[in-house]
């Protein structure tokens, strides 16, 4: 992994894929570990995560995490998660966190060296592209080795480097758990969002 020591670096998690990618490879992420893993690497000057919660009865599942990442070095960034029902019948729930994610890091940009991207999403390669042209490099973490994979390759093609999640993973891994190889309901720790894509 190519970091410098001085630069000065933000992360940007986007929580509901990290939180699938994770899972898809047989482990929970132990955010302190995380945050301070990259910290050993570099200046970290922000750590942004992302997450669409859906209020029930003025509680959320995942209120218990957002709350530790708010006071433990995170800045966190939440919007309503909006529940739906689809054509088939069936209660889904859709938080995309994109325009925000994509908001706070050209915000940022020009005062930072090098952004660390959690996300496969290819819709983030034009947003890479923009924060490359204002001279930053752009890391991106995620998996080719989930079935199918979580990164597109036109963002592993847009991004200055790709970290596979599955080698650094040893550093903030909090408990290993069985790879997913299909589909599960929604635990309390799961963050609400669209089944993730790559492409």
């Amino acid at each position: 992994m190519h970091f410098l020591p001085t630069e000065r670096v933000a992360l940007f998690i986007d929580g509901a894929n990290l939180y699938s990618a994770s899972r898809n490879l047989g482990f929970d992420v132990d955010y302190r570990n995380m945050l301070e893993y990259f910290r050993r690497q570099a200046n970290v000057i922000r750590a942004y995560y992302y997450s669409a919660l859906l209020e029930t009865d003025d509680y959320s599942p995942l209120k218990p995490l957002t709350d530790w990442l708010a006071y433990n070095g995170y800045t966190l960034v939440t919007k309503p998660a909006r529940e739906f029902t689809d054509a088939a019948g069936r209660r889904r729930v859709k938080g995309n966190m994109d325009v925000e994610i994509a908001v706070d890091m050209l915000e940022l940009a020009p005062r930072l060296e090098h952004v660390v991207l959690f996300s496969g999403d290819s819709d983030f390669r034009r947003l890479v592209e923009a924060v490359q042209r204002k001279g930053v490099r752009v890391s991106v973490v995620s998996s080719i080795r989930t079935t199918p994979p979580m990164v597109a390759d036109e963002l592993r093609r847009q991004a200055d480097q790709f970290l596979e999640l599955a080698d650094i993973a040893p550093e903030f891994t909090r408990r290993q758990t069985e790879p997913r190889t299909r589909p599960v309901r929604q635990t309390p720790a799961e963050p609400f969002h669209e089944t993730p894509e790559a492409s």
